[in-house]
């Protein structure tokens, strides 16, 4: 195996264990811990609904504020599109037309998802409402910040089309993935049943709310576990084709 092929696959497999880490749901759950132990400051017992509501956080915890808006996530499905091209590599001449599509669809989900996130865009309008010095220059900002919202809300029920599109796609392409997997013998029969559980259970989560459904947040919690294990296993795979000769 050529040296940059070893070097690309550790460099993906760093990548594939650190979003275990930035995994922005785990981000959430351990803030939540953290601010109703007083170890962090400023952490809302629920999530903002509204334009001010955001602003208000923004300034009084920005590191806060970001987190709950997902800019954890931007870093999520970087690691991820790294993680999606290595694992391209290692299968491409089990299904090549297959995983190239798989592969495909994941890089658009991701850049789909960084052209809807709305983090930087709430953080500037916060502080520009911060310096208002009028009223009627405020309400300019919270109008902005609700069509922001409209796009993005992570304190809403529905997001706007390119969170759930981003979404569709990345969990579609982990499904695809995973299936060649169980196809293959490059990575273990776990690996590829752990990620089928991890992106077919996420996907219930359209289904939600396609009907309307009450439980239509069960999904993402159900899955989380599942897909912390598929990017564990898969950066343990990556670390061994890494080290092949």
């Amino acid at each position: 195996m050529p040296h940059s092929h070893k070097t690309f696959y550790r460099i993906a497999g760093v990548a594939a264990l650190l979003a275990v880490f930035v995994f922005r749901r785990n981000l959430g759950a351990e803030l939540s811990l953290l601010g109703s132990l007083g170890v962090i400051k400023g952490v809302p017992a629920a999530i903002p609904g509204q334009a001010a509501e955001w602003f208000n956080l923004f300034q009084a915890n920005r590191l806060v504020g970001m987190t709950l808006f997902g800019v954890f996530d931007l870093v999520e499905y970087l690691l991820v599109g790294v993680m999606f091209l290595a694992v391209y590599a290692a299968l491409r001449r089990a299904n090549p037309g297959v995983m190239l599509l798989a592969t495909a669809l994941g890089l658009i989900g991701i850049t789909v998802y960084f052209s809807s996130n709305q983090a930087f865009g709430m953080l500037a309008l916060s502080q520009k409402y911060t310096l208002a010095e009028r009223d009627t220059r405020r309400l300019v900002f919270e109008a902005a910040g609700e069509a922001l919202l409209a796009q993005e809300n992570p304190g809403g029920i529905h997001q706007g089309t390119g969170i759930y599109a981003s979404l569709f796609l990345v969990l579609l392409s982990g499904l695809i993935i995973s299936v060649v997997m169980l196809r293959s013998d490059i990575f273990s029969k776990a690996t590829a049943i752990t990620g089928i559980l991890a992106n077919g259970i996420g996907m219930f989560y359209f289904i939600g709310i396609a009907f309307d459904l009450a439980i239509y947040w069960i999904g993402h919690p159900i899955s989380a576990p599942f897909r912390v294990i598929w990017y564990s296993l898969i950066a343990l795979r990556l670390f061994s084709l890494s080290s092949h000769q």
